[in-house]
């Protein structure tokens, strides 16, 4: 076991400064060639491409959830991690990707592509008649993927409005400065999250419909079937996943195409032709998950430090994704960057299921929205909120002309 050193110097997720711009601490840590340690995270950092790579990859490193306690209080909210796919290992995980598989493979996703751009145009009509001024993500980027998930999972109209609340509630849990005031939103948005969906997958096991929750009620693979809470904690991440990264990808993207000009009159120029590629480098220039925790189940070697069983590391996608042994100019925004190796859905079994969903979204909606408004440009100061591991923008607003 390599000796467990402080040397993440300047890795703070509390500081201002490095949530605004982790970049060059980043850029430090990194050329240092090797997996660093972190005391007050109690776990390794693995900064390059091919360490963060191998970190999601080794399967001698899992997701292995740690129930948070006391149990009586965390009860809902811990089962909706352990039955989930995002937080089981083999033979659990899979089993429950194959069925979650099975069920997507109805050709849910791509059937949703006429209805993504009806959705898109909509909301842009809504922009168009503001009076020349909006807020590009509470106006467009974070209704269209609720939009699209909950009519994917057959959530009524008239509860959409519940859905982003919840998540955001549940996911600041995965920042490493969360308050108690934090911690008691997560517990209530998860009870409240979880008896919600209970209620709608009994309805649909009586009346299924041509939608996700009834497919995951009824799905079957070699006799094998999603348990109660199995199929709960498989919709809340759906749910959860299926609209958090296309909204901050989408933010942090176009953020950062607004202050680098020559990139925005080039996608301006062919919006479609360059979309997917386009989409790629959002996802790869400014990630919207930065992190992803994984733990030793024996000991390991990753980038030339030892693990003991038990030890944390973590793979640090922001950071990956700048790594110059990996990408030209990494630190500029190409938007027809290809290839494009990043690691923004992550890699190996825990690879992001919704990861055709946020593409499809991402490659309809901005294209869209800099063909509609080719004079588009920011109003003001994007408010970027202040947490790390899922980094996204509060507010970007935005003017037509």
């Amino acid at each position: 076991m390599t000796a467990r050193v402080h040397e993440a110097v300047g890795f703070e997720t509390g500081e201002r400064g490095f949530v605004l711009d982790p970049y060059p601490v980043f850029d430090e840590l990194r050329a240092v060639g090797r997996p660093l340690w972190h005391e007050g995270m109690g776990l390794w950092l693995a900064f390059s491409l091919a360490d963060a790579d191998a970190v999601l990859r080794d399967r001698r490193l899992g997701r292995v959830y740690r129930p948070r306690e006391p149990l009586e209080e965390w009860d809902t909210f811990n089962w909706l991690h352990s039955d989930s796919i995002l937080d089981s290992e083999p033979p659990k995980h899979t089993r429950l990707r194959s069925l979650v598989a099975k069920a997507f493979a109805r050709g849910h996703v791509e059937r949703l592509r006429p209805r993504v751009r009806e959705l898109a145009d909509g909301l842009l009509d809504d922009a168009a008649r503001s009076g020349g001024r909006f807020d590009v993500l509470a106006d467009y980027a974070e209704p269209l993927p609720v939009m699209v998930i909950a009519e994917l999972l057959g959530i009524p109209a008239s509860d959409r409005h519940l859905l982003r609340p919840w998540s955001q509630a549940i996911v600041k849990m995965y920042e490493y400065d969360r308050t108690p005031e934090h911690e008691a939103q997560a517990k209530t948005a998860g009870a409240e999250f979880a008896a919600y969906v209970s209620r709608l997958a009994v309805a649909r096991r009586a009346s299924p419909g041509d939608d996700l929750v009834s497919h995951l009620a009824l799905v079957e693979d070699g006799g094998e079937r999603l348990s109660e809470r199995e199929l709960v904690a498989t919709c809340v991440l759906l749910l959860n996943a299926g609209h958090e990264a296309s909204v901050n990808a989408f933010g942090n993207g176009l953020v950062a195409l607004f202050r680098q000009p020559g990139e925005l009159a080039r996608l301006q120029a062919d919006p479609w032709g360059l979309s997917h590629t386009a989409v790629e480098e959002f996802l790869r220039f400014d990630s919207p998950l930065h992190l992803f925790e994984r733990t030793a189940k024996q000991p390991t070697v990753v980038g030339g430090v030892e693990l003991g069983a038990g030890e944390k590391i973590a793979a640090l996608l922001g950071s990956a994704n700048r790594d110059p042994l990996a990408f030209d100019r990494p630190g500029v925004m190409d938007v027809g960057r290809d290839p494009n190796p990043h690691l923004g859905f992550g890699s190996g079994i825990h690879f992001c299921l919704g990861a055709p969903l946020a593409r499809l979204e991402l490659q309809i909606s901005l294209p869209l929205l800099v063909e509609r408004f080719p004079r588009l440009a920011l109003d003001g100061e994007p408010k970027l909120r202040r947490t790390f591991v899922l980094r996204g923008y509060e507010s970007v607003p935005v003017r037509l002309s």
